[in-house]
Order: C-alpha cells, then structure tokens, then sequence
C-alpha cells in the first residue's frame, strides 16, 4: 500500500519548498506538479502559441511529452527530452501556466502522469488541486497558504539572490491576479478540500512547517 501526502494552496505560499524537505525526511518520492503545468507553458511560449487561444493550446500541446525523472531523488522535468528545470522557473512561464491550467484536455493530461506515480510509491505532491481532484483519496490532505504580501516578499527576495532587479509592486499584484484565476477557473479551482488541514505559513520558518507536517503525518499514519 503506498501513501499520498497531497499539498495545495496559492502561488508562493512555499509548498514545492515545504513538500521537498517532508519528502526528503520521509524518504518519499516529491512530485512538483506545477513544474508540469510550467513545462506546458514553456512550451506554449516557444512555439509562440497565444495562451489564452484554448483550441490551439489544447492541440499543439498532444506534442509536448513531460516527464519528471528522479536522479539521487532530485526532480528534473524533462519537456520532449530537454531538461527544462530551470528555465520553468521563470516568472514569464508562471504567468502563462496559471492561463493553460485552466483547459480541461491540459489538466486531465497531467492528471493522468500525476495518478500514475502516486499509485506505484509512496508521494509528497503539491500544487492547486492535488488533494480535490488528482489525490481525492490521499492519506494526509495540507492546505498550506500565507498572505499576500509575504508571498510577495518571498518572491521578491527569491529574484533578488538570482542577481534580478524585481519590482515589489508588479510581484505583489502578479499573486493577486494568479489567486484569482486560480480560484475562479472553471475547471478545478484552487479550494480547500473538506478533509484537509489548514496551514497558515506567514510567521512560520521553513522548519517549523515541516515539523508541524511531519507531526500530522505521525498521527495519521504513524510514519
């Protein structure tokens, strides 16, 4: 039997950070389905799609094949055989994944990827909507978010150590948009699912997360 821990909330709120070091500590295989979507977006960038035309989108992206490879557990996402795992990161890439997650044909693309590795070994996954439609049945189901203005600041902070010169202002007002088409979408909006556990990260250190996690996931399933 394996065992799910799914981890959702908003842009910034630190869960690919958060869902790492659980994996690590546990020994558990960390699926960043953001960087999927993100690897759909790059693609959609270079091959100048318009990410808002749906049909187009939807047709040239049965041509991207994306895969998530493990070497001494560490994540690289692979898009048609390229090894795209920084250049995803990219702010530009974030903007237009939140626009192609919101196709139909796009998520039930990833979910099917998504569903395939957590029913064959133990996962940490996050993302929007990991624990209401890709990992409804997942063991331990986390809500983690934080406000937006420490999410903005993280950001902010992250671009400034890669040597960039960001605005505050456009970063802050980049998470309010993404929040709101994130939850407003039509397919699987970003929520809290019923079952899951509310984690407010924005006086909390990396730690302290983890630990709290790590403490849920004892109690739930003694692991």
């Amino acid at each position: 039997m394996t065992i799910n821990i799914a981890i959702d909330g908003p842009a910034g709120a630190g869960k690919s950070t958060i869902a790492r070091e659980v994996a690590k500590t546990l020994s558990f295989i960390y699926v960043d389905t953001g960087a999927m979507y993100r690897a759909i977006a790059l693609y959609v960038l270079k091959k100048g799609i318009d990410p808002k035309d749906q049909l187009s989108v939807c047709e040239n992206c049965k041509f991207a094949q994306i895969e998530l490879k493990y070497e001494n557990r560490k994540q690289k996402v692979l898009l048609n055989g390229e090894d795209v795992s920084t250049e995803i990161r990219e702010e530009v890439v974030g903007n237009v994944a939140s626009v192609v997650a919101r196709y139909d044909e796009i998520r039930k693309k990833l979910n099917v990827l998504s569903r395939r590795l957590a029913e064959t070994t133990n996962v940490v996954m996050d993302g929007r909507d990991i624990g209401t439609v890709v990992l409804p049945k997942a063991e331990i189901k986390i809500f983690l978010t934080a406000s937006v203005d420490t999410r903005a600041c993280r950001r902010f902070l992250e671009l400034q150590e890669r040597g960039e010169n960001p605005s505050l202002a456009e970063i802050r007002e980049d998470i309010r948009q993404r929040d709101y088409q994130d939850m407003h979408r039509e397919q699987s909006p970003l929520y809290q699912a019923s079952d899951a556990i509310l984690i407010d990260s924005s006086d909390m250190k990396i730690s302290e997360v983890v630990d709290e996690i790590l403490n849920i996931c004892q109690k739930r399933c003694q692991i």
